[in-house]
């Protein structure tokens, strides 16, 4: 018997989403997963308030933090049926050059759910089943934690976790995380759970609190600081600590604003490493000469390979990353409100939206072909 299942369109970008029903038909090598949870992240934003570019022309389903059971599987992918799973936010190919080297976040035959094929904003979503990442659900309920939940593992969590592990962060460094909101504030926790002496910037005090003690060892608002004053603070800090004061520092800059890339430059010293994690369409003037000057680098973060999320998820589900208090549960229905909700900062911590089961009989659905929109 068929499956109905129903996402969640934007059509136009600021324009609220609408809902359609379509018949998800897996192809070979894919999955259809039923999808327990969906995070709203900062990228789906971008794409919805500022009319940033996706790959796949509108109308299209966003969403790339999904979490959920695999219900059909087209031809090679049956082993993955009845499983419970994460969707990597982006799918390497596995068999080009890049993949080959170990490359695969630079994989030119990527997807993306989302943006290069409809996303988890839905009650059913069509994926490659390449790249997987099994759940237990016993391992799960022992952590307290449920598979909408760990939804959020798909980026927030392993894209600090690639962007931690790329720099190369390991017991006795001195990190400061710029920006502790969302991927930010998992950031700081994956550094800290590496051993890492953890310092959190950010412009909110909420934020920063929900990261302070045990996670940051030291938090400051930006706002009450000049960039040199930052600097000179965060120095002092670590000169009191007996930790690298002058050299070394490992600076990921997770904020995704223009400010905040500044300031992060702005922290460069010899030896320091800057990893870039969040996103902003947003110009930044800065002397690059900074970086040859102090001997630093400068390192990109896209997405996480699928290998590594294993490694990533485990952290949670031993406890050494928190995901329970940093993330909110909403009503895929909702999504117009919580978009709009999460937008003007009304919520602060990861909105997760979790399937209506009884959205496929709305009076509100529109019909649409099995492949289209």
């Amino acid at each position: 018997m068929p499956l109905t299942a129903v996402r969640w369109l934007m059509h136009t970008a600021g324009q609220p989403f609408s809902a359609a029903a379509f018949e998800p038909v897996p192809d070979q090598g894919e999955v259809v997963v039923a999808v327990a949870g969906c995070g709203v992240c900062h990228t789906d934003l971008g794409f919805f308030y500022d009319g940033i570019r996706t790959n796949h022309p509108l109308p299209l389903c966003l969403g790339h933090e999904i979490s959920g059971r695999v219900v059909a599987a087209g031809p090679g992918a049956d082993t993955w049926l009845g499983k419970a799973v994460i969707v990597p936010a982006v799918i390497p190919c596995g068999a080009c050059d890049a993949c080959r080297r170990g490359k695969e976040t630079i994989c030119p035959n990527q997807k993306m759910p989302g943006n290069d094929l409809d996303g988890g904003f839905a009650t059913h979503v069509v994926v490659p089943a390449r790249g997987l990442c099994p759940v237990e659900i016993p391992a799960l309920q022992a952590a307290g934690l449920d598979l909408a939940a760990v939804s959020v593992v798909a980026d927030a969590v392993t894209t600090p976790y690639h962007a931690v592990t790329q720099a190369g962060v390991q017991s006795g460094d001195f990190v400061i995380v710029n920006g502790v909101g969302g991927i930010g504030g998992y950031c700081a926790q994956i550094a800290h759970a590496f051993g890492a002496t953890v310092v959190a910037i950010d412009v909110s005090d909420d934020k920063l609190a929900a990261v302070a003690g045990g996670i940051a060892a030291l938090t400051l608002n930006a706002r009450q600081f000049s960039g040199r004053e930052l600097k000179g603070a965060i120095q002092a800090f670590a000169r009191e600590r007996g930790l690298h004061h002058k050299s070394g520092w490992i600076i990921f800059e997770c904020s995704g604003t223009r400010a905040g890339q500044e300031a992060a430059f702005g922290l460069l010293n010899h030896g320091a490493t800057l990893a870039v994690v969040g996103f902003t369409m947003d110009k930044v003037e800065i002397r690059l000469s900074n970086i040859m000057a102090f001997s630093a680098r400068a390192l990109g973060n896209w997405g996480c390979a699928p290998r590594l999320y294993p490694d990533a998820l485990a952290m949670v589900l031993d406890g050494r990353v928190q995901v329970g208090r940093f993330i909110e549960m909403h009503p895929l229905d909702d999504i117009n409100r919580v978009f709009a909700a999460v937008h003007t900062g009304e919520i602060k911590r990861r909105a997760v939206l979790v399937p209506n089961p009884d959205a496929a009989s709305s009076p509100s659905v529109t019909r649409s072909s099995t492949h289209g929109h």
